[in-house]
């Protein structure tokens, strides 16, 4: 079977690199669609399909990261790298809020921005013959939940969520490691594509968020927080089937227990 050439949108303002990055990549098989002014590209989304965005966060006429935002309003599937000139933490740290799965500064190697496209595209399966394989339904279970990845819903008696495209890659890397610590090195890397500690603040606000989620049968069971004490407190004699534990400083654990017969 043919395999079907990525679609990637590039934005960037900077001419010579525009026609760099695209030569490149189309050279390595890619199909690209190159623009110059942010407006045009976000109009290209709506008539053209892309697999990846690569986006260049421009100063001229529009705040920073509007594309990015205008993306990911329509659609939270659509893998987003940007590229820019700025190191500001505050930025980065902005840009992953925003939902970006990846952030080059310049200068940068072409061949690494190939490589990490290459990574994220295999994440979404979208880089092997098997392209249709994202669509098919994986079904988790633990404690009361149900939660399909392949729809990113988490199914719960009392209420059924639809998570985001990263918190759902985040949940499903928890479950195929479940009662098992997985190192903050090893989430970041695998999630957010790098272990760069910037995004770290980022991924707790994540899990945290995953957290709460699975807390439908335990609110009533919950202590009064003691000050000074991060971690929640249940009554004596319960334990939560499903619980994200933070080891402080070390990672995270899936803790999933088999409903009592």
């Amino acid at each position: 079977m043919k395999q079907t050439k990525c679609k990637v949108l590039l934005v960037d303002d900077s001419e010579n690199l525009l026609y760099v990055i695209k030569d490149y990549l189309e050279l390595s098989g890619y199909v690209v669609y190159d623009f110059m002014d942010e407006k045009i590209a976000e109009r290209s989304l709506s008539t053209h399909s892309y697999n990846l965005c690569i986006i260049d966060i421009m100063s001229k006429g529009r705040e920073s990261f509007s594309l990015l935002q205008e993306i990911r309003k329509n659609n939270d599937l659509l893998p987003v790298i940007i590229l820019t000139a700025n190191t500001s933490k505050e930025d980065r740290i902005k840009a992953f809020k925003y939902g970006c799965d990846d952030y080059i500064t310049k200068p940068f190697s072409i061949e690494e921005l190939e490589l990490r496209m290459r990574a994220i595209l295999r994440r979404c399966s979208l880089i092997t013959n098997k392209a249709t394989a994202i669509y098919e339904d994986k079904i988790y279970h633990m404690g009361n939940f149900e939660f399909n990845f392949s729809s990113m819903q988490l199914i719960h008696p009392k209420k059924t969520r639809t998570l985001t495209r990263k918190e759902a890659h985040l949940l499903q890397l928890l479950l195929e490691h479940k009662n098992k610590l997985i190192p903050r090195e090893i989430i970041l890397k695998e999630i957010w594509g790098e272990e760069d500690h910037s995004v770290s603040r980022s991924m707790d606000v994540f899990l945290t968020k995953l957290r709460s989620y699975l807390m439908i049968d335990d609110e009533s069971h919950i202590l009064p927080k003691q000050e000074g004490k991060r971690k929640t407190i249940y009554e004596d004699g319960y334990e939560p089937l499903v619980e994200i534990v933070n080891f402080h400083g070390a990672g995270y654990m899936l803790k999933v227990r088999e409903p009592e017969a």
